[in-house]
Order: C-alpha cells, then sequence, then structure tokens
C-alpha cells in the first residue's frame, strides 16, 4: 500500500487538517479512491495535483478555478466511445468534435477543456510532434484515449471485397472535412499506394463524424470510405482494416484534477465503460490514461 496515502498522511504532507482534505475530497478536487468505506490518495497522482496547484503548504488554498471564458467542452477529432463517455459518466462535460486539427487551433483559445486528437507523424508515431511543436513549452499532457482500428467501411450489397485503396476504382468514395484527423491518415494511405486522392471518385458532400461517415455510406449515398471499424460494425457495414491509430487527449494539467474530468476518468474504470468499448468494437483501451507527452 506504499503507492497509496491515508487522509491523515495526505494532511501531513499538505500541512492542512485532516478536514480540509474531506473538503477537498467533497468538492472533488482530489485524486482519490474509496476501498471499504476508507479514503486511499494514490500517491504519483497526490504528487501531479501538488505540482498542477502549488507548493504543498498552499495546495489547500490553490484550488483550480475556471475562467470565465473556459468551458467544459471537449474539441477536437470524433470519437464514438468518448462522445459516448461523456453522457453515460454524466460528467457536464459537452464536445464540439470538428476535426482534430480544428480542435487544436480551437484550443488555443482557452475555451476547451481538452481536444481529441489523432494525428499521424512522420516518424509513424501519433500526437506527439505536433502537440510539441504547439504547447510543448506550456504546462500541458497528452493522455492516451485509446487506440482504434481504421480502415475501409463499404456496403455488403457490393457483393466485392475491398482490399486497398488501389481497389476502390470508380466506386463512389465518402470523404471527411479537410480539418479532420481521418483526411490526414487517408493522405499517409495513398502515399503508401503511390496514389493522389484525385484517383478516388469522391462524392460532392463530405462527413463530419466518424458515424455520419458510415451513415452516408449505409444510406448509398456512397459506396466506401475510410472510417473505424466501431461505425463498421454499427451500421453492419464490411470492413478492411489498414491501420491503427492512436487517439489521445491533450489537457492542462490543472483541467486534468477538474472535477468534471476527474468523474469521466473514474468512469472509465468501470466494467460499464469496458463493456461499452467491446461492444463497439475496434477499440484497445488496455492503456487509457497513459501519458505521451509532458509540457514544459
Amino acid at each position: 500500500m506504499t503507492d497509496y496515502l491515508t487522509t491523515r498522511e495526505l494532511a501531513a504532507m499538505l500541512r492542512v487538517k485532516e478536514r480540509k482534505v474531506y473538503d477537498l475530497v467533497a468538492e472533488g478536487s482530489l485524486p482519490v479512491h474509496r476501498v471499504t468505506g476508507k479514503l486511499l490518495f494514490p500517491k504519483a497522482e497526490i504528487e501531479a495535483w501538488i505540482t498542477a496547484t502549488g507548493e504543498a503548504g498552499k495546495a489547500g488554498q490553490s484550488t483550480r478555478k475556471r475562467t470565465a471564458q473556459e468551458g467544459l467542452v471537449i474539441t477536437g477529432g470524433h470519437d464514438p466511445l468518448l462522445e459516448w463517455a461523456l453522457r453515460a459518466s454524466q460528467s457536464g462535460i459537452a464536445a464540439l468534435m470538428d476535426g482534430a486539427i480544428d480542435g487544436l487551433k480551437r484550443w488555443a483559445d482557452d475555451h476547451y477543456l481538452a481536444v481529441g486528437l489523432h494525428i499521424p507523424e512522420a516518424d509513424g508515431s501519433w500526437n506527439i510532434q505536433s502537440v510539441s511543436t504547439a504547447y510543448g513549452s506550456q504546462p500541458i499532457v497528452l493522455i492516451e484515449w485509446a487506440k482504434r482500428k481504421r480502415g475501409l467501411l463499404y456496403r455488403r450489397d457490393l457483393d466485392r471485397k475491398i482490399g486497398s485503396l488501389s481497389h476502390v476504382g470508380k466506386l463512389r468514395f465518402q470523404s471527411r472535412q479537410a480539418q479532420s484527423g481521418s483526411e490526414l491518415i487517408l493522405k499517409r494511405l495513398l502515399d503508401q499506394e503511390g496514389l493522389k486522392k484525385s484517383a478516388l471518385n469522391c462524392v460532392e458532400a463530405v462527413e463530419r463524424s466518424e458515424m455520419d461517415l458510415a451513415m452516408a455510406i449505409a444510406a448509398g449515398k456512397a459506396d466506401v470510405g475510410l472510417g473505424i471499424e466501431a461505425s463498421a460494425r454499427q451500421f453492419q457495414l464490411e470492413f478492411t482494416e489498414m491501420i491503427e491509430e492512436r487517439f489521445d487527449l491533450l489537457i492542462w494539467r490543472k483541467a486534468y484534477f477538474d472535477p468534471a474530468f476527474q468523474k469521466l476518468i473514474r468512469f472509465c474504470a468501470d466494467d460499464t465503460f469496458k463493456a461499452r468499448a467491446r461492444d463497439l468494437g475496434g477499440y484497445d483501451i488496455s492503456a487509457l490514461g497513459t501519458v505521451q507527452f509532458n509540457g514544459a
């Protein structure tokens, strides 16, 4: 149990009375686990909380306050599991998921709690270089949400297997908006096959979420598109896996300990969340919460 602190040990560390610790727990300000009625505080998360809120002696008085313009909104790339978890956890966090690139730009305005990213990097990794370039000198943290299987979605009535982008031919291809991570991944996959997007017979309309793309194909508005397995399953589409991507959440260190965000994170440790990820399909949530990058 050396990885956890008791209420008395934490009070001594913070140099506050035990009553103050209970008050912080009631506010949702502290990372805490309840085991058979006893409060246990994970030492590593407490140390990160102290770093985020100030010196230990001031920790009792420096809990994070939301600025007037800041909202409880997650922006960035669309993810069906995250969208569901925001509702099911009753966290109070809303979503404006209109593309990873769009979200990375919006996040600079301080109006958003976190941003979802799945940006492919030149070295084969995900998100880190983009985050480091844009915000590496600031107190931010990039945490893993899930790994997702992405590939070609197409209707079963086509009566043919589409194993690669070169097999798409004259079939109508459904695109996403230019600000989406999906379009960046599409470009990478096209490059790997020596193709340009002009080789695809793209429909005029674009779809702005993973689910909208799958819905358009299922409705016959297009024949094939690049999406995630979870969407293919929901709309009973065929799926050919082409890549496993990593979807991360970028958040300010202090905002990580926001009561609403902590409520979401705690919900993700519940069996209900794990069952939902299995049912949706194409998700690997085994590393959820892993820190992928720390800012200055």
